[in-house]
């Protein structure tokens, strides 16, 4: 198995990971509710579940 023959520096370590970068996600905004939430993706407003701003589900009320 492979394993490093010198300790790698944190400078080496942290110059190879200046290109792996964390990215803002896209939001989409709901056009019956306003909303916003993930593309392409169901999203729960006010107890109903909304997909392409239609209402698909409803919660159900525990008795």
């Amino acid at each position: 198995m492979a394993h490093p023959k010198r300790k790698i520096s944190k400078s080496r370590r942290d110059k190879r990971r200046t290109h792996k970068k964390g990215t803002a996600k896209l939001l989409a905004t709901c056009p019956t509710t306003g909303e916003q939430h993930l593309p392409h993706r169901a999203h729960w407003h006010e107890g109903k579940l909304y997909y392409k701003g239609n209402v698909v589900m409803e919660k159900e009320v525990l008795v």
